[in-house]
C-alpha cells in the first residue's frame, strides 16, 4: 500500500525531502517504525520518534490504511 510521509525536524533531514509517498508492506505504526529504521539507519540515533495519523498521535499498535498520512515527528529541543 502507498501512504504519504510528511517529516519535521531531523527526520526531514534524513529523509533528505520534507514529503514522501512510500510503498508500505506492513499494517501498523510498528511495521513502519521498523522499515524506516531499516531503509533509512540513521533514524537509530533519535531517541524517540512519534507518529501522527489523521491529526492525532497514534501508538505501535495502529493500523494504517491505503493513502493514510503520517506525520514523523522527532524529539524537539530549544527554548
Amino acid at each position: 500500500m502507498n501512504i504519504r510521509l510528511v517529516a519535521f525536524g531531523i527526520a526531514k533531514d534524513i529523509l533528505r525531502q520534507r514529503e514522501m509517498t512510500l510503498d508500505f508492506s506492513g499494517q501498523s505504526i510498528f511495521d513502519l517504525r521498523q522499515q524506516l529504521f531499516s531503509s533509512y539507519p540513521e533514524f537509530a540515533r533519535l531517541k524517540t520518534i512519534s507518529f501522527a495519523v489523521h491529526d492525532s498521535y497514534q501508538d505501535d499498535a495502529f493500523l494504517l490504511t491505503e493513502s493514510d498520512e503520517v506525520v514523523l515527528i522527532p524529539p524537539v529541543s530549544g527554548g
